[in-house]
């Protein structure tokens, strides 16, 4: 059946993602990226950047908790932690449901961001303003290049596609800058696309470039992310000092904020490997 002019259509390769609109809400192009804001018929607000959906109302809450949740409870003391990119803020606001954390940096490129989700989604926005928060509105690669060396405990690479903008966020000399600001028992996490189209193209080169940046260890974690590139997504944990692990189980067998995806089952579920996956990652 072809779709008339009442939806919004993200091709590619050879599928595409439709989501049914009533209106679009917003659009403008800033200096960095084509910012597009859409009222759907079945997924809240719809936001677009660069032709590609970055979140939804109806199912951002998958993406947000599995990038902030199952790193934050693989550290034993995550303290300090610097979000690269997420200027939609709903990584922030998981990660600011930690008490431990004293310190949450998001770092993203364009303001307008965070703005337009201040205005289009508020419910990601409501840990803004928490005196554990800060928003920096800068280069990220730049950031983490200039960091005082061993002062994160946790990284979040919470970033759009790996073009425009982003393409540096998964290279080797990212990693390395990442290693280096990173204090003992350190760990990074990163959105790693699609196993089913991008194994062998972005997550097989990202844990190659994370070896050869000196992490000693990575693990992939599956999620279902209804409303991008074939619904199934990953995150990748990368590891500074020891083997990636579920440290602090006990504590997230009794979680002491609300969520709606993740669990202690569900961490220890993501990061089952495929067999196809775990041959194309360890061919």
């Amino acid at each position: 059946m072809a779709l008339d002019n009442n939806w919004f259509s993200e091709p590619h390769e050879d599928m595409a993602l439709s989501l049914r609109i009533k209106q679009k809400l917003h659009e403008e192009q800033t200096p960095y990226q084509t910012i597009e804001i859409y009222e759907t018929e079945a997924f809240g607000n719809l936001m677009v950047i660069d032709d590609c959906v970055m979140l939804t109302g109806r199912d951002n809450f998958i993406y947000h908790e599995m990038m902030s949740h199952p790193v934050l409870y693989s550290h034993n003391a995550p303290k300090n932690v610097v979000i690269i990119g997420g200027g939609d803020c709903g990584t922030l606001r998981e990660v600011l449901k930690h008490d431990e954390v004293e310190r949450a940096v998001q770092v993203d490129i364009d303001e307008r961001v965070t703005q337009l989700s201040e205005q289009y989604f508020p419910e990601l926005c409501d840990a803004n303003d928490d005196p554990r928060a800060e928003l920096l509105f800068a280069d990220g690669v730049q950031y983490l290049k200039d960091a005082t060396p061993g002062s994160i405990d946790v990284i979040i690479v919470d970033s759009t596609d790996p073009v425009g903008p982003a393409e540096g966020l998964f290279s080797t000399a990212f990693y390395k800058d990442c290693v280096k600001a990173l204090g003992p028992d350190g760990l990074l996490v990163q959105q790693s696309e699609s196993p089913l189209l991008h194994t062998d193209s972005i997550i097989r080169p990202m844990h190659d470039s994370l070896r050869a940046a000196n992490f000693i260890d990575a693990l992939t974690l599956h999620f279902p992310q209804a409303t991008y590139p074939s619904g199934w997504w990953t995150c990748t944990i990368a590891a500074k000092d020891a083997p990636v692990s579920f440290l602090r189980e006990e504590a997230a067998e009794e979680l002491p904020f609300v969520t709606h995806y993740y669990n202690a089952a569900i961490h220890r579920a993501a990061g089952a490997t495929p067999e196809f996956f775990r041959r194309k990652l360890f061919a």
